[in-house]
């Protein structure tokens, strides 16, 4: 679905590196999850740090750090897996299939996937001056080949996420490729952090802090029309999923919310909570999936992390675009 997006922003105190706390919500394709049990059934253990660090040990008697992890999304390949896509260049303004593959270890596609949230593979794209965000779903093609409808409606330089657990895997993975949409392009600046998003007729409320190191709290309250939403629809298995990206390198982060709809103490709104545990300063943007009337929309914040400032807009870069982050490029399916 198609939904126009104002930008609104709220400094959370998000961090370089994202970790899960447990008993409280899930997290999918982490930026350095470091545990988590959540309320949301077939994705236990799937979400730790991928074994990107050495684990602890010892040599010559001396104990051995283990190494940070490697935040998620910034391999192609990982554990054996790799993402192949078709195609690397897209035309704005086009419709395109874009299609692309997962190969296994065996270097052949994979054909066999573990259910993640009601779907096999959740589809994340964003332009890398953080506008242009769409969440989608693929279907299957055959043969392993996986389609995904693609319409971006300006020039950049994309990278696009997928979220998969194939059969056999130890671990669900995160995955990244970035894509060109050739034609000029100057990146925008960051918006400003504020504490209220606005879309549509709503708003969105982000209160609560993130304190490096600790698990946090965060919550945030839809409304429209001054009035707080009760009846939030199910998306995706929840009443809400937010999406973060790091500014500079699309580092991923994907967070379910604390209690699922159903499971008699989950209320629909207006509401939504999630917990994450983030260690270190950085400039992200996050972007709330909700579902309301049988329309998703998406509500944007930009979260900045130890006093990290907002970056500045690059301006090196050939013919500026107008509305930079006010295009239309929000999309669902």
């Amino acid at each position: 679905m198609n939904t126009a997006t104002k930008l609104g922003a709220f400094a959370l105190g998000l961090a370089a590196v994202f970790g899960g706390a447990a008993g409280v919500g899930s997290i999918v394709g982490p930026v350095g999850a470091t545990a988590e049990t959540g309320g949301e059934g077939g994705e236990q253990g799937g979400h730790s740090a991928h074994g990107t660090g050495a684990e602890g040990g010892t040599e010559g008697g001396t104990a051995k750090a283990a190494a940070p992890p490697i935040p998620g999304g910034l391999q192609i390949s990982q554990d054996g897996y790799t993402l192949v896509p078709r195609t690397t260049t897209i035309t704005p303004g086009e419709p395109t299939d874009f299609r692309f593959t997962v190969n296994g270890p065996d270097g052949k596609p994979v054909g066999a996937y573990e259910t993640l949230h009601g779907k096999k593979i959740h589809f994340i794209l964003a332009r890398r001056d953080l506008s242009g965000f769409q969440h989608l779903h693929p279907t299957e093609a055959g043969g392993g080949v996986w389609s995904v409808r693609l319409n971006v409606p300006k020039s950049g330089a994309y990278r696009f996420f997928t979220d998969v657990k194939p059969a056999g895997a130890k671990e669900q993975l995160t995955l990244g490729a970035d894509l060109t949409a050739p034609g000029d392009y100057t990146p925008a600046a960051l918006p400003e952090p504020v504490r209220t998003a606005k879309v549509d007729d709503y708003e969105v409320t982000l209160d609560g802090t993130l304190v490096p190191g600790k698990t946090s709290k965060l919550t945030l309250t839809v409304s429209k029309a001054g009035r707080p939403v009760t009846d939030l629809q199910p998306y995706l298995e929840a009443y809400g999923h937010l999406v973060a990206l790091r500014s500079g390198d699309l580092a991923y982060l994907h967070v379910h919310p604390d209690g699922e709809p159903g499971d008699g103490k989950t209320r629909p709104g207006p509401q939504i909570t999630f917990y994450a545990e983030v260690p270190s300063a950085g400039a992200y943007r996050l972007y709330l999936d909700f579902q309301h009337g049988g329309t998703v929309r998406t509500a944007e914040f930009t979260a900045v992390a130890g006093g990290a400032a907002v970056p500045a807009a690059p301006s090196q870069e050939p013919a500026p675009e107008q509305g930079g982050h006010d295009d239309d490029g929000h999309t669902h399916g």
